[in-house]
């Protein structure tokens, strides 16, 4: 090629890198990886600046998140939580419109047997660490499951942080026959 070549074609290239940066957003639905925003910290001028900026300030990011399907009753959410902080996070409730009860459980064992409960104190995630939710393991439960959540549905969720500030992630939901733990409310 010669540099007359390179010279037209560079100005073309770099224009049509910048518009599919430009269209790039977090959609949670590619690879299942979400970065959250966080509420109330977009100011720019222009949508794709506006998600640049949340995104940057977000405290965590979502990895693989995913919800069991269910037609009503109980589900469960799973994902990793990554503190994209120097700072301790912690995820003290969680929300989405399919369910109007959702609480953050873990599974203990006794005797030979699981339970799920709530988890004191939420999800404490270390500065620049992850706390993973998995089916047997801490997990953000659905209760009373309204809305239903089949096969390849994806839900929307919220979590709050401790200092008030929410992130937002979609679940893709899966069908998983495991993590029937039993479950005590008042312990």
């Amino acid at each position: 090629m010669t540099s007359t070549t390179v010279n037209r074609m560079l100005p073309a290239a770099l224009a049509a890198l910048l518009a599919a940066a430009a269209c790039a957003a977090p959609s949670g639905t590619a690879n299942n990886t979400v970065t959250g925003a966080v509420a109330g910290t977009a100011t720019a001028a222009s949508p794709t600046a506006a998600q640049a900026s949340a995104s940057a300030a977000a405290p965590l990011s979502i990895g693989d998140p995913w919800v069991k399907t269910a037609r009503s009753g109980m589900s469960a959410a799973f994902a990793t939580l990554v503190n994209t902080t120097g700072e301790e996070v912690t995820v003290v409730a969680a929300s989405t419109p399919v369910s109007p009860s959702v609480e953050l459980h873990e599974v203990v064992g006794d005797g030979g047997t699981t339970t799920m409960r709530r988890k004191q104190g939420g999800f404490v995630i270390p500065a620049g660490g992850r706390h993973v939710l998995q089916p047997g393991g801490d997990h953000i439960m659905l209760m009373d499951v309204r809305t239903p959540v089949e096969p390849g549905a994806e839900v929307p969720f919220t979590l709050t942080l401790k200092d008030g500030r929410t992130v937002s992630f979609t679940a893709v939901a899966k069908d998983f026959a495991g993590a029937n733990e039993s479950y005590a409310p008042h312990e």
